[in-house]
Parts: structure tokens; sequence; C-alpha cells
């Protein structure tokens, strides 16, 4: 079973590369089929058709921003820290090779329980980054914001990633993961706490 699910993800992974280069339309079975050295047939035993693959490529890509959600809970920091650290995993997924079906799964001609479930999984990662600004908002570690508005644009923001990052970037997908993060930190930061900080600097500097 574990041999299987390691083949399965091989397939998967090959689909996100191909989807990635050519686009979901562009991409056979055949291509991916290609790509791993195996037959067409092999493919089917893994999955039923493309549509289910691309399905499979947007769960593999956004199920470590739910982890990271999971594991967020666990620590005890204040809310901006422990949002910081659920975005830095929404943004390294972005720079994978799932980042394409992450943004693009719900644009492609899918069945519609596929696209209900692809917009479910979408709600939960919104909800989440809402929640955890409104919990933010009341440690007092973010500053006050429209929870909704401010989700908006943390999640647009690292969603373009996939649009524009490629392997061959000067920075690894960490790296702009922690880039965008220290952008939304500065952003984020309660107002007095950077004034404090402004102050401390230009006592330092005298």
């Amino acid at each position: 079973m574990r041999d299987r699910q390691i083949k399965r993800e091989a397939v998967i992974r090959a689909a996100a590369h191909a989807f990635n280069l050519k686009g979901y339309h562009n991409t056979s079975l055949d291509d991916i089929a290609a790509a791993l050295e195996v037959s067409k047939p092999t493919v089917y035993y893994y999955v039923s058709n493309k549509e289910q693959l691309l399905f499979e490529c947007f769960v593999a890509g956004i199920e470590p921003i739910r982890r990271a959600f999971r594991q967020a809970r666990q620590l005890k920091v204040n809310a901006r820290e422990r949002l910081n650290a659920v975005l830095g995993h929404y943004g390294q997924a972005l720079a994978s090779e799932f980042g394409w079906s992450m943004v693009r799964a719900e644009d492609q001609d899918l069945s519609p329980a596929m696209s209900a479930h692809i917009k479910s999984l979408k709600s939960e990662i919104d909800q989440g980054i809402r929640r955890l600004l409104r919990e933010g908002m009341q440690d007092g570690s973010i500053h006050p914001c429209d929870p909704k508005m401010t989700a908006f644009a943390l999640a647009g923001a690292l969603n373009w990633i996939a649009h524009w990052y490629r392997e061959d970037q000067s920075m690894t997908g960490v790296e702009i993961a922690a880039a965008f993060v220290t952008v939304f930190e500065n952003g984020l930061m309660p107002r007095a706490s950077a004034l404090v900080s402004r102050r401390s600097a230009g006592r330092l500097a005298r």
C-alpha cells in the first residue's frame, strides 16, 4: 500500500509539472505518462481521468496550508505570529509545483462535485485567516482592520506567486514566502509598537 501511495504521488506531481508548463487543456495523459516513462494504462491505475488529476494537484497543494493551521493552534504565541507561520506555508505551497493548480483549478472544466469541494477548501483557508486576524485584534498583536478585506489582500498577494514564480528563480520558494511574510508583518504590526520601534531606532542613531 505504501509503494502504491508513493507511485500515485509521483503521478500527481508529474501532472502538476505538466500543468505548470503547458496548462490543463494543453496537457494530455499521454504527456504525463511519457514524463514518467510509463504506459498510459499505468496512469489510469492511479487516477480515473485528467480531471481527477487536476483536483488531486489542488488538494496536494492546499494540504500543507491546512496542516499549518492545525499546527498553529498548538503554538504558544500571539495570533500575529501564528498567522505569519501559516502565511509562510501558504507562500511555500504556491511556489511549489502545485501552485498553478491551486490558483487555476476552479477555472477549469471540473465536475460540479469537484468544483464545490475546491470552493469549500478555499473557503476554509479564507475563514482560517480571518479567524487569526480577529484573534490578533483581540490579543493586541494586530492593529484593527477589516478581517474580510485583509484576508483577501493577504491571499491575493500570495496567490500571485503562482503566476510568476519559476523553479529557476534566484530565490527559493521558502525565501520568497519569508519575504512576503516580512512585508505583511510590517503592515500588521500595531501602530503604537511601530512608533516605539522608530523612537528607539532614533535614539540609537544619535
